[in-house]
């Protein structure tokens, strides 16, 4: 099989992942290849990708309620701060129990409390799957396969830990197909599970158990760990900056104040958080490179010849240190989206989230996330920290297939 890896820029990458024939190359865990929403190509990945997100809407995403369920675990993380009264700590755990809970209260339709002996055992799996998946010895097994199954390692345990969530999962599917009302769906599952039973006369359906699994896996091995990295290196570099710290706070209590709730609304009215938030994910580049892309025919682009089934891994880090794009590539800048008047201005030459038809297909969500996150946390607390941080401390670290922020302790004190 041919590989090909090209840095081609903001301008050569948006084009590729807009323009060129592609589809989604083979990743790991043999198991469940080709299913799902993140490994499946052709008619399964339109018809499970359009159902996911027509079906996500309908318990959250984009809706009040979905609000509603991100507000209240920010609100849980803010009292579980309180109770601190000033002790420092690394916010991992916290922060990846509130995201996950925010995606269960969707695909379950109920949350857990974090002491829960279930949620804690769960999250167990994930953060091993996770990983098991990202480490150098799974990057090395996504992209040679036929090698690395005959190579002791770590990567040999990828599959027999997915079969873990996998399992936990089908539980869920079984509970949920018992307790059914058509006609009240509760959840994702349910949603899924009635399009099953509408399509089972239809040859030509991928609305399957194995599928609904799969897409459940993908979603949260895809919308967990990538939310708790960013909030992690969020707070990371508004520690490092003061200044960053005190204009956002001001900006906080000039549009939101003290008495409420933020809301997702609030962002129209706040340019410097919205910039901000906006360079975190330019700065931390926390996935540079996309997933691979598997080309469908021959094509030629931009001078390259690429042959049917090579696989091609847009390098997006070229993108978000595009020097023509960013006047300090290199360096955190909020001004980077911001024009001359103080107004937030967005720029093609942002992919945090990939581009094209297989571009993250949970970005309002997680933009909505880290948006509250950031805000209500800073709406509540000063963040301060023993460890003085160097500039090399908040540079993005390559700890697998995304960068990884260091591990470090903060304290929260009450406005």
């Amino acid at each position: 099989m041919t590989f090909s890896i090209k840095p081609l820029g903001s301008e050569g990458v948006n084009s590729m992942l807009y323009e060129d024939p592609s589809k989604r190359a083979n990743l790991y865990l043999d198991l469940y290849l080709f299913l799902g929403i993140s490994l499946s190509n052709g008619e399964r990945w339109r018809q499970i990708r359009n159902f996911t997100f027509r079906n996500l809407r309908m318990f959250g995403f984009g809706k009040n309620s979905f609000e509603e369920k991100v507000q209240l675990e920010v609100q849980n993380v803010v009292e579980e701060l309180k109770e601190l009264n000033g002790k420092s700590l690394d916010v991992t755990k916290l922060f990846m129990n509130a995201i996950s809970n925010i995606l269960f209260s969707i695909v379950f339709g109920s949350r857990y409390e974090y002491n829960d002996e279930t949620f804690v055992e769960l999250l167990g799996i994930v953060k091993e799957t996770l990983y098991l998946i990202t480490c150098p010895w799974g990057q090395l097994h996504t992209i040679f396969p036929q090698i690395m199954d005959h190579i002791p390692g770590p990567h040999q345990k990828i599959t027999s830990v997915s079969e873990k969530l996998m399992s936990f999962i089908k539980e869920k599917v079984r509970i949920s197909q018992e307790t059914l009302e058509p006609a009240s769906p509760r959840h994702y599952i349910d949603s899924f599970l009635i399009k099953m039973e509408k399509e089972k006369e239809n040859p030509n359906s991928e609305f399957n158990e194995r599928n609904l699994v799969a897409a459940i896996h993908n979603l949260f091995t895809g919308g967990i760990d990538g939310v708790t990295s960013t909030l992690r290196y969020a707070l990371l570099i508004i520690l490092y900056f003061p200044d960053v710290q005190e204009k956002l706070q001001m900006e906080i209590d000039r549009v939101i104040g003290r008495d409420r709730i933020p809301s997702i609304n609030d962002r129209a009215d706040m340019p410097y958080t919205d910039a901000v938030l906006y360079e975190i994910h330019r700065f931390c580049d926390l996935i540079p490179l996309s997933g691979p892309h598997m080309a469908t025919k021959d094509v030629e682009f931009r001078g390259y010849f690429i042959p049917k089934g090579t696989e091609v891994y847009p390098l997006l880090f070229t993108v978000h240190h595009d020097p023509t794009k960013f006047s300090t590539p290199y360096k955190f800048n909020p001004n980077h989206f911001l024009d001359e008047n103080g107004k937030f201005q967005k720029k093609e030459a942002f992919m945090a989230f990939s581009a094209g038809k297989r571009a993250c297909p949970g970005e309002s969500l997680a933009r909505m996330e880290v948006f509250l996150f950031v805000t209500t946390i800073l709406q509540n607390f000063k963040l301060t920290s023993q460890t003085r941080f160097t500039e090399a401390d908040i540079a993005p670290k390559m700890t697998g297939f995304i960068n990884a922020p260091i591990h470090y302790e903060l304290s929260f004190i009450p406005r």
